[in-house]
């Protein structure tokens, strides 16, 4: 995302934009990881939906025990795969 960006209003978006993600991942995640939508590919992996705009991204996560997840992947919605 910043290394994309070739304004400075864009770059003021992509950090928007992973700000959201990071703010997402740390509060949602940390509360309730259980809650989220089962991924196809492993009973243990999940997927978090973060509005941003009028879009938004997808985190893939992995639940390890009650107290600890690992984000595999985000992406944006719009985005084909991401597996």
């Amino acid at each position: 995302m910043l290394d994309r960006a070739e304004t400075t209003e864009e770059l003021d978006r992509a950090q928007a934009a992973i700000d959201a993600v990071r703010a997402a991942a740390q509060h949602r995640l940390a509360t309730t990881p259980f809650s989220f939508r089962k991924a196809a590919q492993h009973p243990a992996q999940r997927e978090l939906i973060i509005p941003f705009g009028g879009t938004g991204y997808v985190a893939l996560y992995e639940i390890v025990s009650t107290s600890k997840v690992i984000v595999l992947a985000v992406r944006h919605q719009r985005e084909e795969d991401y597996h």
